[in-house]
């Protein structure tokens, strides 16, 4: 008997050897996925309003197979030029399909001052046009291969911050948006048709963004429990987020300024508000 038992300890010993080691075995031979690095693609696309024809660019990480979350980024007054795509590019770096949209119609820029200031106004007073060019693009955005079309949120500079903010608060479908430099003073201001979390990042020296707008702004979105941020940057002005403003300053004899730190406190508190919404 006690050979017997002592026989079928050594069995099962062995038996269990066995199994450990093609467990073992098993480990060793499955590959392990690897994580590829990012990829940034960016393309030219067409679209189109019902009245106006738009030239955009999207940029996403081409290794990525899942889908992920949507951001519009409307450019400045000065139009859809390099610098509204190089923060696409800079989105898709950080994970996200980032679209560049064109507000003004045929990637239409202005050269100088004046005509940017008509541009803009041409938009900010046709609301019904604004909305549908818009539109258009975040329908554009939302059909991107790439895109997961429920988290959708919208990005804009000075004139495009200015654009952003007001179509969150008319309603638009979007779960954030962020506003660089940008007046507060809206053809839509807040109210319970916001439905975005909500960071502006605006400096504290700009001319063109008056301390009762900011006022009159926060009181606005306090009064409807409004989930936002407002950050203001002591000493720093206009354009601050954009290397080309130093040179249109001068140029054009404009209170315009860039500031490093300021343009990376903003990208982290952006970072930040598109981490906590996706």
């Amino acid at each position: 008997m006690k050979r017997l038992t002592f026989f079928s300890l050594c069995l099962c010993m062995i038996i269990v050897a066995s199994c450990k080691q093609k467990t073992e075995n098993k480990k060793v031979e499955e590959p392990i996925a690897e994580e590829l690095p990012v990829k940034v693609k960016g393309e030219e696309v067409t679209y189109a309003s019902d009245s106006t024809n738009l030239k955009g660019y999207i940029a996403f990480n081409a290794n990525n197979p899942e889908k992920c979350p949507g951001v519009l980024i409307v450019h400045e007054w000065w139009g859809h030029n390099d610098y509204v795509r190089e923060r696409a590019d800079m989105l898709a770096e950080l994970g996200y399909t980032a679209l560049a949209v064109d507000m003004y119609g045929g990637g239409k820029q202005a050269e100088h001052p004046d005509d940017a200031g008509k541009f803009a106004m041409s938009v900010m007073t046709n609301l019904p046009e604004a909305k549908a060019r818009f539109n258009a693009a975040m329908e554009l955005l939302q059909k991107h291969e790439s895109v997961d079309a429920e988290n959708i949120a919208a990005i804009g500079y000075c004139f495009g911050g200015s654009v952003v903010l007001t179509m969150a608060n008319a309603g638009a479908e979007l779960d954030a948006v962020a506003a660089f430099h940008s007046g507060v003073e809206l053809p839509v201001m807040p109210s319970s048709e916001l439905k975005a979390a909500v960071l502006v990042c605006n400096g504290a020296d700009d001319p063109f963004i008056s301390p009762e707008s900011v006022i009159a702004f926060k009181k606005t979105m306090d009064s409807i429990g409004a989930d936002y941020d407002y950050i203001s940057y002591p000493g720093v002005k206009h354009s601050f987020t954009s290397k080309a403003a130093d040179a249109n300053g001068e140029k054009f004899d404009l209170p315009l300024e860039y500031n490093a730190e300021a343009d990376e406190k903003s990208w982290a508190s952006l970072q930040k508000l598109l981490e906590e919404t996706f």
